[in-house]
């Protein structure tokens, strides 16, 4: 299918124009409880359930990567751990609604036989269910491959977007496709998503975070851009672009957030300093928008600024 060409811009070349416009900006650190000392981070955005306002977020020791996904609800200012609610052994969750169902996703890294400690792969687990508590798994993404996000589209069928590395996708890449039901939710259609090959430079990659449908049609997709410095250290930025699902056409990245956006704090290591987890987005009235972000692999943010979809619909 073909897209409208443009110019592949670079991190740097994109953080430019990010630092060039004037906006206004709010921050929010979130206050977590019942977790003991670990870290809470990479956190979605919230949502209705049963009445009550939700969130899931990863949960972690400092100097670990094995970490659970709770489910968090509001209480005096303060996100606690849902009452009687299971948790998952998966990393950075991510959650939508698909015909009237719940869908999280999450990441299950893969120890080595060996050695339980050593990290050798890792897989995309979903799961459904009209409530909290009678979730299921249905599918597993394909090995290596994170950011596999879904989104129902405005004819009823299912978007995917999916990010494959190596041979195929690089440092990683986006992909897409579409599926009539979840049940079409298999290995195969992972793999034969079209790849968008315009979208980074060889040196660097990105991912979706969160895909939305607008108004018009189109998907407003969060995401990341991310690269790698001169001393090895990671790059994370927030980003967002749309998607024409009728035509695969995609407009150019713009970032909406760096992690200079927030208050000097802890990492999880110094070259994840200057790293900010997209997690989701809510837009709101007046043209303003709230993201929810992991800051630095160790704390969780909500940012409000301009509705970053709004010129999509406008334009589209």
């Amino acid at each position: 299918m073909t897209r409208r060409p443009f110019k592949t811009a670079t991190c740097n070349e994109l953080l430019d124009t990010f630092y060039a416009r004037l906006r206004q900006v709010s921050v929010e650190k979130l206050a977590f409880s019942g977790v003991g000392k670990r870290d809470v981070y990479n956190i979605t955005a919230p949502f209705v359930h049963d009445g009550e306002e939700v969130i899931l977020g990863r949960v972690e020791e400092r100097d670990s990567e094995f970490s659970q996904v709770f489910f968090f609800t509001l209480c005096d200012g303060v996100w606690i751990p849902r009452a009687h609610t299971h948790t998952y052994n998966l990393q950075d969750p991510c959650v939508t609604h698909i015909k009237g169902e719940l869908i999280v996703g999450g990441v299950e890294v893969i120890t080595a036989g060996d050695d339980p400690q050593k990290i050798v792969s890792w897989v995309t687990q979903f799961y459904r269910g009209y409530r909290i508590d009678s979730m299921r798994h249905f599918s597993s993404g394909p090995a290596m491959m994170k950011d596999i996000r879904l989104i129902e589209l405005q004819d009823g069928r299912i978007g995917v977007f999916t990010r494959p590395q190596g041979e195929k996708g690089g440092r990683g890449m986006i992909g897409f496709t579409i599926i009539d039901s979840l049940e079409e939710l298999n290995e195969q259609t992972f793999l034969e998503a079209e790849i968008f090959q315009d979208q980074f430079v060889p040196e660097e990659w990105g991912g979706a975070n969160e895909a939305q449908l607008l108004k018009n049609g189109h998907v407003g997709v969060l995401g990341h851009i991310a690269c790698f410095d001169r001393l090895g250290k990671k790059h994370y930025y927030s980003m967002v672009f749309s998607l024409n699902p009728g035509t695969f056409e995609t407009t150019p990245i713009k970032i909406i957030a760096a992690r200079s956006d927030f208050p000097i704090g802890p990492g999880k290591r110094p070259d994840l300093q200057d790293v900010i987890f997209s997690g989701g987005l809510v837009r709101g009235e007046r043209g303003r928008a709230v993201l929810s972000v992991g800051v630095s692999d160790a704390e969780a943010y909500r940012i409000e600024l301009p509705d970053p979809f709004l010129e999509y619909e406008l334009n589209g």
